[in-house]
């Protein structure tokens, strides 16, 4: 499985145009994309003193696959503006509960959990969330009572759409069902489910207002998707935590992250 893995890493990076050029995409649409849409949301945009940002909560523990690796980038940023402590397990080529890789994540993630303190982890549906209902079913109820047993709360995040490849395309009706799995494990109330589709969606689209949005490969996001994903994200843990104020995009929209080489296939 370690192979497949690294396999499936390797393939995805040779899909990419080049580190490179990755900065001198990005550095401006993404500033110019968060300032005028994401921070104008906010009331950025308007002459009013912006509200000083302000936790509510201390810290956010994220959790996925290479997805999630890429928009923790942007994440970081802006809980770091927003006073919130912010670290992320999320996996290139893993990070699932659920699937292939899990067990070998699962020998490590009570602890990584337990000693992290969050006040909450937000878990993206992985594209790794193989498996039957009752296996999806079996692995989101273990990482909520693990959520749970160090005191956090559990916010499922779903995936972006992908547009699968042969590596993917037998795996569909899994992921496909994943979202409903998750929210049924939360229907206890102990888990929140978020959907993303406000931000990607309800199919892959690789360019949105005539910049790149999403991957080449079909699969990870470009810098103008993460920062359109950490904006909608921030606003639905305000939601949640009604004592966080999050920072405004002039805050971490252009503070470098852009450059970083998750952000390679754009």
């Amino acid at each position: 499985m370690a192979v497949l893995r690294q396999n499936r890493d390797m393939a995805a990076a040779g899909r990419g145009h080049g580190a490179g050029t990755v900065g001198a995409m990005t550095k401006t649409f993404v500033l110019g994309l968060v300032l005028l849409t994401a921070a104008c949301s906010t009331a950025a945009c308007s002459t009013a003193t912006e509200p000083p940002p302000g936790p509510g909560l201390s810290k956010v523990l994220l959790m996925g696959d290479s997805i999630a690796a890429g928009e923790a980038l942007p994440l970081a940023e802006a809980l770091d503006a927003s006073g919130v402590t912010f670290e992320s397990i999320a996996s290139d080529g893993g990070g699932n509960v659920v699937g292939p890789f899990s067990p070998e994540n699962w020998r490590t993630l009570p602890e990584r959990i337990e000693s992290a303190r969050p006040d909450v982890v937000v878990y993206q549906l992985t594209t790794y969330d193989w498996g039957s209902r009752e296996e999806q079913r079996a692995g989101y109820r273990r990482l909520l009572t693990t959520v749970t047993g160090v005191g956090a709360r559990l916010v499922f995040v779903t995936a972006p759409p992908i547009r699968p490849d042969d590596f993917y395309r037998p795996h569909m009706a899994d992921l496909d069902r994943a979202p409903a799995v998750a929210r049924e494990v939360a229907s206890s109330g102990k888990a929140t489910v978020l959907d993303a589709s406000a931000v990607w969606g309800g199919t892959y689209q690789r360019v949105r207002d005539g910049k790149a949005d999403r991957g080449a490969d079909g699969v990870h996001t470009c810098p103008q998707g993460a920062a359109r994903f950490t904006d909608w994200l921030l606003h639905e843990l305000a939601t949640l935590y009604p004592g966080f104020t999050p920072a405004t995009a002039r805050r971490w929209a252009n503070t470098g992250w852009s450059a970083d080489i998750h952000f390679r296939g754009c």
